[in-house]
């Protein structure tokens, strides 16, 4: 079995049982190393928050400033619950996604939340030179960074899995990371035994 820190290269075919759906804050890396881990395991990626802008014909901003954020939680709760439906794949949500006890539930039951765990120090420096986060659109950003950051951890701290984000770790090493964790899970992801 892996462990959090263990590296586990993939010899087999694994076998994915549910969805697994990254969550976290902005800037935890949930769309990169969910394109990666979805290549590692052979499976599909779906990233919420483009799914959503495809299906609306807008970015996230413009939904958020033409629509407000209580109709794109709607969609983003619609989107959830159908790609959960599908076949087994990895999903990336958006920041705020997980803390809606609807999301949640429908994740419980038709999947697994991995919560890719980073400090404000790291969301910071990965998110800092970024304008399409209309919630950092505030006089502070690194302020707010720091409030969600707070409101948020409980809450995401309720996901079944998590994995932990660090300075320096390249993409391939966290999915690594998030492999191991997940390999501890035979219900979840069935690894071949490595030789």
């Amino acid at each position: 079995m892996g462990s959090s820190t263990g590296h586990r290269r993939i010899t087999g075919r694994p076998r994915l049982h549910c969805t697994v759906v990254l969550v976290g804050m902005m800037g935890c890396g949930k769309s990169a190393i969910g394109r990666s881990l979805a290549a590692r395991l052979g499976v599909g990626f779906v990233d919420s928050d483009a799914e959503i802008e495809a299906a609306a014909n807008a970015t996230i901003p413009e939904i958020f400033a033409r629509d407000g954020e209580a109709f794109f939680r709607a969609r983003e709760a619609e989107v959830i619950a159908r790609l959960l439906r599908a076949t087994p794949c990895v999903l990336s949500t958006g920041g705020g996604a997980f803390l809606a006890e609807r999301n949640r539930r429908a994740i419980a039951a038709r999947g697994v939340a991995l919560w890719l765990e980073a400090d404000l120090d790291l969301l910071w420096e990965r998110v800092r030179h970024k304008d399409t986060r209309p919630l950092l659109r505030t006089p502070d950003p690194k302020a707010t960074l720091a409030r969600l950051l707070e409101e948020r951890a409980p809450i995401y701290a309720q996901a079944g899995l998590r994995a932990r984000a660090e300075p320096g770790l390249s993409i391939d090493a966290m999915t690594d990371r998030v492999i191991a964790v997940l390999a501890d899970r035979p219900d979840i992801l069935e690894v071949p035994d490595a030789h």
